[in-house]
């Protein structure tokens, strides 16, 4: 098992302090206030300091978290900033539009860099052994750093999300990165991943981000508990049964990286060249290391 984290030379983001349930970073130039119910420790700078350096908090509403979901809150200026900005990740090249949500995101999960490394990197090999552009099939794809970093590093991209607005969203930044011909899908993943098995169509990389609850765009209910080993199972029948790879990353509360690592073993079987878990943190100036989500990243 191996615990990773952003490299420091990603300038564009810094966990500065976290502590009290709540953590302290940047993004690019602004600073802001979020909770973070895993920083169960004290912070090590003071409420004043923190509200000195930020130019927002996050003010969650009645229930926030409560049976694994997000309720919307709102944002309290201390400072002045933009609505929208934009952060670069240039040891890939792509940028990301940023920009205050209700439900405390602003458009990047930052400890996902290490699975956009992984992406990139096996794009790359992929693409100078195989005599085509590996295809690469983002589920749950939100506003698009991982479909960003395959295609950058070469991929056909098929990028799928049930919400439209982060679609579009996702499309301004590949946009913004200078890239194209990202495949866009509006649709529920398991119904998805099923048709795509019965058509027989096999993908060269496949990256999962679940949500703990969610809906497709014609109200079919996801539960994470109840349908993801099904989805692994679907993912595992078209994924290239050679030159491939897998990303799963779970974020959810109370799920382990063993939890991770079974999972994919049970759904993928043994035959794979690798197969890594570990949890994907964050590190402030202070040394404190905050766990937010676990991975397995399988080859073949």
């Amino acid at each position: 098992m191996t615990i990773e984290h952003p490299s420091c030379e990603w300038k564009d983001y810094e966990l500065i302090d976290s502590g009290d349930f709540s953590k302290l970073e940047r993004f690019g130039q602004y600073v802001m206030i979020r909770p973070e119910p895993k920083a169960l420790w004290h912070k090590s700078m003071t409420d004043s300091q923190w509200r000195s350096l930020a130019q927002t908090e996050f003010k969650p509403g009645a229930g926030f978290g409560k049976a694994g979901k997000e309720d919307s809150g709102s944002w309290t200026m201390l400072g002045k900033m933009q609505e929208q900005w934009v952060i670069a990740y240039p040891s890939i090249g792509f940028k990301l539009r940023l920009g205050l949500t209700s439900f405390k995101h602003v458009g990047v999960f930052p400890e996902q860099a290490p699975n956009w490394e992984f992406i990139s990197e096996n794009v790359r090999e992929l693409s100078a052994s195989l005599n085509y552009a590996p295809k690469v099939l983002n589920l749950f794809a939100y506003t698009g750093a991982a479909s960003l970093a395959a295609r950058k590093a070469g991929a056909q991209v098929t990028h799928l999300d049930s919400v439209k607005q982060v679609v579009t969203w996702a499309r301004g930044n590949m946009e913004l990165s200078g890239t194209d011909n990202i495949r866009w899908v509006i649709e529920d993943a398991l119904k998805f991943a099923r048709r795509e098995a019965r058509r027989g169509n096999l993908y060269n990389g496949i990256i999962l981000d679940p949500p703990a609850y969610g809906h497709g765009p014609d109200g079919e209910k996801w539960k994470l508990d109840e349908c993801l080993f099904e989805l692994l199972q679907q993912c595992a029948a078209i994924l290239a049964p050679k030159d491939s790879f897998m990303v799963l990353n779970l974020y959810s509360n109370g799920y382990s990286a063993v939890l991770a690592d079974t999972l994919v073993r049970s759904a993928f079987g043994t035959d794979f060249k690798s197969l890594d878990y570990g949890e994907l943190v964050l590190k402030d100036r202070f040394g404190k290391q905050l766990p937010l989500s676990v991975f397995s990243r399988l080859r073949r």
